[in-house]
């Protein structure tokens, strides 16, 4: 599958009711981006990933992983090529051990035990997660979740890594860890996030989903940039990029409040950011 682009051509999914989900979405993600899929809740962002691999048909238009039109026939190609970790890592484990559940996958592909053992191997140390290799999904973290999930993906070895709110519920140091994860894989990420400073990080490039079409695709700082967009697409700027609040124009103490004056009667603003 040459340069494994991903390319999405006036996409269009309505829903059994007759909701319109997503409205003519059309982009290109080339070999080695990093994309993040952005918008406010209901925006269509989910449904769209489940597209990426044939989780859902399209109502009309494409998709061309590589050079090869998404079709229920080619499914199973496509998924070798386009690993989706889904938001509730639940959704993904369902063996009895992780070993399993990682294991399903390349033993699904008819490969021999020794590979399977050494996809299972690799991928439980790329995930920093070697230790819960026996352990029952069902006794896991939420971050031990995560990177459990991620590593039954890693173990098809795809091309194309994508995941649908990957941050969501996991406490700080658990969010870190996983940041860094992502960050070691050097294939084509596509991400959905509602966590825009995780977006700021990892993401080069930024589209941006409302009502199911796109409003912007471009640069990830000029996206988040642009604070007219961010509000009419109910999305407000990253926390980094929001800057400090004592220092911002129109900052102010409060009527009822008195500027803290630090020890020794030193007056000068020394605060950090």
């Amino acid at each position: 599958m040459s340069h494994h682009k991903v390319e999405v051509k006036d996409l269009r999914y309505v829903y059994p009711d007759g909701t319109v989900a997503l409205h003519d979405v059309s982009f290109r993600i080339h070999h080695g981006e990093s994309v993040a899929i952005v918008g406010a809740n209901g925006a269509g962002k989910s449904t769209l990933l489940l597209h990426l691999n044939g989780y859902l048909s399209a109502t009309s238009g494409k998709i061309v992983i590589g050079d090869i039109q998404l079709a229920k026939h080619n499914l199973t190609e496509i998924r070798r090529t386009v690993g989706m970790v889904f938001q509730d890592p639940d959704d993904q484990l369902f063996m009895p051990t992780v070993f399993d559940d990682i294991a399903f996958g390349p033993l699904n592909m008819g490969l021999a035990a020794a590979e399977v053992e050494s996809r299972v191997t690799e991928a439980l140390e790329r995930v920093g997660a070697a230790n819960l290799r026996n352990k029952p999904p069902y006794h896991l973290s939420g971050g031990e979740k995560k990177r459990v999930a991620i590593a039954t993906v890693l173990s098809m070895l795809p091309e194309i890594l994508v995941l649908d709110e990957p941050t969501n519920g996991l406490d700080p140091y658990a969010r870190r860890q996983l940041i860094a994860l992502l960050q070691a894989f050097h294939h084509t990420r596509i991400v959905t996030s509602h966590d825009l400073d995780m977006v700021l990080e990892l993401c080069e490039r930024t589209i941006i989903l409302q009502e199911g079409r796109v409003m912007a695709d471009g640069p990830t700082l000029d996206i988040f940039g642009n604070e007219e967009l961010l509000k009419t697409c109910r999305l407000e700027k990253p926390l980094a990029m929001q800057g400090c609040p004592i220092c911002s124009p129109g900052s102010r103490v409060m009527p009822e409040q008195k500027p803290l004056v630090p020890p020794h009667g030193d007056k000068n603003h020394d605060h950090e950011h």
